[in-house]
């Protein structure tokens, strides 16, 4: 099972999401930006450098949202792991691994077509009626 540790990063009330590029399976699709956990780091030491390496964002990494299992028939099962972040501006990131990204409101979600691995997670953005404050 491949383990993956990803964001929902919040500044202003609004949440950053990443466009897949296109041939990056599966291509096009939104996502909340994050990756593959490596050897001998933490899921939050995973989140923070895979911002840094493909967006040279810096964040804060809060508390786990929620974590589910998602299988890919041609590519396995993915334990999928997402915290919480902040920004501490809107500025849009570098898109290396990405072809767009974007600053939404909780209400526009239903406007973005997002990878089903991330569907759990949209589902459950959907029942809140703000986002959480961190200090």
């Amino acid at each position: 099972m491949i383990e993956i540790s990803m964001a929902v990063v919040t500044c202003n009330n609004k949440i950053l999401i990443a466009q897949r590029k296109k041939g990056k399976f599966p291509e096009l699709l939104w996502e909340f930006p994050g990756g593959k956990l490596e050897k001998g780091e933490t899921l939050q030491e995973c989140v923070i450098r895979e911002f840094k390496e493909e967006m040279e964002k810096e964040i804060q990494v809060h508390d786990l949202f929620m974590s589910h299992v998602h299988t890919y028939p041609e590519k396995g099962d993915f334990h999928l792991h997402a915290f919480w972040a902040t920004s501490n501006d809107e500025t849009l990131p570098a898109l290396y691994e990405h072809n767009d990204a974007k600053w939404i409101l909780l209400s526009e979600l239903d406007d973005y077509e997002f990878c089903p691995a991330d569907e759990a997670f949209i589902n459950a953005l959907k029942k809140l009626d703000k986002l959480p404050i961190f200090k």
